[in-house]
């Protein structure tokens, strides 16, 4: 009987390991993300990697043949990838490309606000739609993502589908701990000092979430100029709500923050990562856990000596 067990052993250990799933991703927490709750199951391959532009990548022939014999394609969505609807007719049917913001709600993409006289007036950006593309600053949208992301590999591998859905639960407590942690942290602001001035209009979701008032002197994208009269309101909203602090952010040019700055004494802050792909801090985590320090180190008061 031993001998016949052992064979058998032999014969099982012999055996090829199934194969993980192969999923690519157009952003680098959407990377980590499909890591978390793939686990050893998966295969994730960055096309968007750290360190790249979110609003002006397209992917090129060796990313799409790093795709090839993917299950799944992940992306932003809500309109951010403007190149999706070409890159759908250059993946075939081999590929299933899923917008994971497509299915978590959205909030109106607004370029600026100012309020003067108790009226309220509001410049729509239209480069990426009405949408708000960055909804990853959201630690209750991240635990939607997890659970998105868990249906669609459960979806190309069944047999698994418990331990995604584990993966999801897992990484939905971990963003649930951090928000805690955020709530915790941001309450040290006074809430008359919770405006957040950034360049880009990429923090919605994070203000939303977490009762700051968002500003923004330029539009959705890196490169976007901001006209002088638009630059003038800033200033006078700065000077007429007595904003503490402005945060530029990485990979930006700072330049039209630092006038600003100058024009009104306003302190600036350290940088923000908008889009994620820091690479220093391109997961969930490791950008929130950046930004909150940042704005509460800038915003709060300083501890009595």
């Amino acid at each position: 009987m031993k001998p016949l067990l052992l064979t058998l052993g032999m014969l099982v250990a012999a055996l090829p390991a199934m194969a993980a799933t192969k999923v690519a991703t157009l952003h680098p927490i959407l990377a980590d993300l499909a890591q978390q709750v793939g686990g050893a199951n998966v295969e994730v391959v960055e096309i968007l990697k750290p360190g790249a532009d979110v609003h002006h990548f397209e992917p090129a022939p060796k990313d799409l043949a790093e795709m090839r014999g993917a299950k799944l394609l992940l992306a932003s969505g809500k309109g951010l990838e403007s190149f999706l609807d070409k890159l759908r007719d250059s993946l075939g049917t081999g590929v299933k490309l899923v917008e994971v913001g497509e299915k978590i709600p959205s909030i109106p993409f607004v370029e600026h606000e100012h309020h003067h006289d108790g009226k309220e007036e509001e410049h729509d950006d239209h480069h990426h739609g009405s949408e708000d593309p960055h909804w990853w600053h959201s630690a209750e949208n991240m635990k939607r993502a997890a659970r998105i992301v868990a249906d669609e590999l459960s979806a190309v591998d069944p047999a698994n589908a418990a331990a995604y859905a584990a993966g999801a639960k897992a990484a939905s407590k971990r963003f649930g701990e951090l928000k805690s942690w955020a709530q915790k942290e941001i309450a040290k602001i006074d809430r008359k000092s919770r405006q957040l001035v950034t360049a880009h209009a990429a923090f919605g979701y994070f203000c939303k979430e977490y009762g700051f008032e968002p500003l923004s002197v330029l539009s959705i994208g890196r490169s976007d100029d901001s006209s002088s009269k638009h630059i003038a309101e800033t200033i006078e909203e700065i000077r007429e709500h007595n904003i503490k602090a402005i945060f530029p952010e990485d990979q930006a040019n700072p330049k039209v923050l630092s006038e600003i700055a100058r024009s009104t004494g306003v302190k600036i802050g350290e940088p923000l990562i908008a889009d994620g792909t820091a690479k220093n801090a391109h997961t969930f985590e490791t950008m929130f856990a950046h930004n909150v320090r940042a704005i509460v180190a800038a915003l709060a008061p300083a501890p009595a000596k």
